[in-house]
């Protein structure tokens, strides 16, 4: 991928719709099949490894026009099938079509209240794009329909001329429900059960809701302005938000219902325990789980220098270990924090890497500097405690492990030394333990993660969760799938209590 100008972008496709436009009507299958994907403009890489400003730049309304001619509008639609919460998307790309773009994004409201996010930031690439026919046609999956910048588009053309739109709230029922965490599955449960009239309340831990929105995924691929305008549009409908309240400590979740009187409770706390490699070196100065480093940078906005007073590391030579989105959003933020070289090691090739492919393009073109079948095996340090470099180990791969990718294996006596002073590790995160460790009866797996029924129901009546603290770490349009079925059945319940 290199950078793209805007002005040439816009210019072929304005061209182009000269051309379909008088004859959208008539196009046949083949003729769709033809039409060029249209490429997102990009900041220049040069200009954007020192700011935190959105990368992608978004389609202009040509080009998301010419996209959505290409859309087959397949009858058994089988995008909508790798869609975790079901939007009609050959519907709403119909609308973009026939520059009906208001149409197009009540269209996809109907079924996703964070359109502006979801275009941004899930992996459309491996779900309803995956599934693409136009794609398939032409056995490239970078060739499918753009859904996902097609979402972007209309959510912030939306913004753009309006704001927000709020659905319809029915008179209030006397009923009231605690959730508990502001991230994307919370957002979903709060905004359906406060649709029904119910009062709804949202405990944040921390000092500012959005979750994983705020604090893990950075300005420059998902600006904070835009998670903030889904919480002041939750605020207008009615919802409170109490933050800095730590569930299980300043109060534990079965006294909000026996002592706070709440019908029901949902909880959406995630996945923010992070995950360390348990090898030498781990505990010396300059290494960071990428949890802290990215909350820092990003809720903290330590990457404002002389503007916030959030102390942050800024090596020299920074190491990444983990092969991740979080992995390449710790790389990236390191870059723009000012390291001189920033080396991602991942001990798998990049095929396997569970990474999106347009974040690891532009993170190459960053400058990010990729270490393929390698991982550190120790982490070295001065007298004073402080990293000086990690001692790595080559791979190879062997036959696949239970996640259907091929197990890395050691090539024995391949160790070498990479001079660092700092290493950030983003190979995952688990779910916290406090609220298992103060709910009695509350069920959990052998990762911690809460267990739930077909509709997001725990082993408590009553309480309800989903979202990253019952799948693992996941995405964020899968997280508001489980938020959308736990609010439903949270709903039907209250319906049904007298």
């Amino acid at each position: 991928m290199s950078h793209l100008s805007s002005p040439n972008l816009r210019q072929q496709a304005i061209d182009l719709l000269k051309d379909l436009d008088p004859r959208q009507a008539t196009l046949k299958a083949k003729d769709r099949i033809r039409i060029p994907a249209q490429d997102m403009p990009t900041q220049d890489p040069a200009i954007r490894r020192r700011n935190i400003q959105e990368v992608a730049e978004g389609y202009f309304p040509e080009q998301a026009r010419v996209e959505a001619m290409r859309c087959l509008q397949c009858r058994n639609a089988p995008c909508v099938e790798g869609c975790p919460v079901r939007i009609d998307i050959p519907g709403f790309i119909r609308a973009i079509a026939e520059n009906n773009f208001a149409g197009a994004v009540e269209i996809i409201r109907r079924n996703s209240l964070l359109p502006a996010v979801c275009g941004r930031v899930c992996p459309q690439e491996t779900q309803c794009q995956a599934e693409c026919t136009v794609g398939k046609s032409l056995k490239d999956i970078n060739q499918a329909v753009m859904i996902g910048r097609l979402e972007r588009f209309v959510a912030d053309w939306e913004r753009e001329q309006h704001g927000v739109r709020l659905p319809p709230i029915k008179p209030d029922t006397g009923r009231k429900v605690a959730v508990i965490g502001s991230g994307p599955a919370s957002i979903t449960v709060a905004a359906d059960v406060r649709r029904e009239g119910h009062a709804v309340t949202v405990f944040e831990a921390f000092h500012r809701p959005g979750g994983v929105l705020l604090y893990g995924i950075p300005e420059f691929r998902l600006p904070k302005k835009i998670v903030e305008m889904e919480i002041n549009a939750l605020k207008t409908m009615g919802v409170e938000i109490r933050t800095n309240f730590v569930v299980g400590r300043t109060r534990k979740l079965m006294d909000l219902m026996v002592k706070d009187g709440y019908d029901a409770v949902f909880v959406g706390t995630g996945a923010g325990l992070p995950k360390f490699m348990n090898i030498e070196g781990e505990n010396l100065v300059g290494v960071f789980s990428a949890n802290e480093y990215l909350t820092r940078a990003n809720l903290m906005r330590a990457y404002a220098v002389g503007q916030a007073d959030t102390p942050i590391f800024r090596g020299r030579r920074v190491a990444v270990l983990g092969g991740g989105n979080v992995a390449m959003d710790s790389a990236r933020t390191a870059v723009r924090l000012g390291a001189e070289e920033v080396h991602l090691i991942y001990r798998r090739t990049e095929v396997e890497m569970p990474a999106r492919v347009e974040e690891v393009a532009h993170a190459k073109e960053e400058g990010v500097i990729f270490h393929f079948l390698e991982n550190a095996q120790r982490i070295l340090g001065n007298d004073y405690g402080v990293v000086t470099s990690i001692e790595c180990l080559r791979y190879e791969l062997g036959a696949p492990d239970e996640s259907g990718r091929r197990r890395p294996v050691e090539l024995k006596g391949s160790e070498f030394i990479l001079p660092m002073d700092a290493v950030i590790v983003a190979i995952g995160n688990e779910s916290n333990p406090l609220i298992r460790q103060t709910t009695d009866g509350l069920k959990t797996n052998k990762w911690g993660n809460i267990v739930v029924d077909d509709t997001g129901k725990t082993s408590i009546d009553r309480v309800y969760a989903g979202g990253d603290i019952v799948l693992g770490a996941a995405t964020v349009i899968l997280a508001m799938g489980e938020g959308r079925r736990a609010a439903a059945s949270i709903n039907a319940q209250l319906a049904a209590s007298p």
